[in-house]
């Protein structure tokens, strides 16, 4: 887009790592999901990427996301990657390093679009029925906590999406960032919600892609 035409030389300039979404390796899945002519201009955004040695460059990392267009879990991580190199490369002449896959949440637009197609209970079914207890150490919010724009501390992303802010002395008060004593929050009971299956179905999910 014009106002951001110089966007991507700043970012190699700085050698700032990119991590970008990408539902699908097709044009009719992509734009079903995010619009018209979405993939195309995905498509142009990563081969621009390319020609500033985005995907190469050892010192330019770029990988991609994936998020199933449906209700349903992501297929194998390292066979999905193989797939997306592969039709990426052949179709586009588009390479990149790592795919990382993420299971949906039922949460914010996903879970208006399991209501509306009254798929929510059987989508909570599928994921409280492929829990699996190998994912729960490598769990994001077991090492990580996300910040919102004003301070405000989360166990994760998607907490802050719900609006589950960390909270002290009973829940009386809200807890932002300065209030934090790193030494005394190891132990910390972490917030959780019906939400969180969708973190420990089959092999995982985390901001880094599957668990296990």
């Amino acid at each position: 887009e014009p106002a951001y035409k110089d966007l991507a030389a700043f970012l190699s300039r700085n050698e700032v790592e990119i991590i970008a979404s990408m539902p699908c390796y097709t044009p009719a899945n992509v734009n079903a999901q995010r619009g018209h002519g979405v993939f195309e201009g995905s498509i142009k955004a990563l081969q621009l990427l390319n020609s500033l040695g985005y995907g190469t460059d050892p010192e330019l990392p770029l990988h991609l996301v994936y998020n199933p267009v449906g209700a349903f879990l992501p297929p194998p991580q390292a066979e999905l990657e193989a797939d997306f190199k592969r039709e990426l490369k052949k179709q586009f002449g588009v390479v990149f390093n790592k795919l990382y896959t993420i299971t949906n949440l039922p949460i914010g637009r996903f879970a208006s679009y399991l209501r509306r197609n009254n798929k929510l209970q059987e989508y909570m079914q599928l994921l409280v029925s492929a829990f699996n207890p190998a994912t729960i150490a490598g769990l994001m919010c077991r090492n990580t906590i996300s910040v919102g724009w004003r301070g405000e501390v989360y166990d994760c992303d998607f907490n802050q999406q719900l609006g589950m802010q960390w909270s002290g002395n009973g829940g009386s008060k809200t807890t932002f960032l300065w209030d934090i004593d790193p030494e005394k929050i190891d132990n910390r009971k972490i917030m959780t919600g019906d939400h969180c299956f969708g973190c420990t179905a089959g092999a995982g999910s985390t901001c880094g892609g599957a668990i296990v």
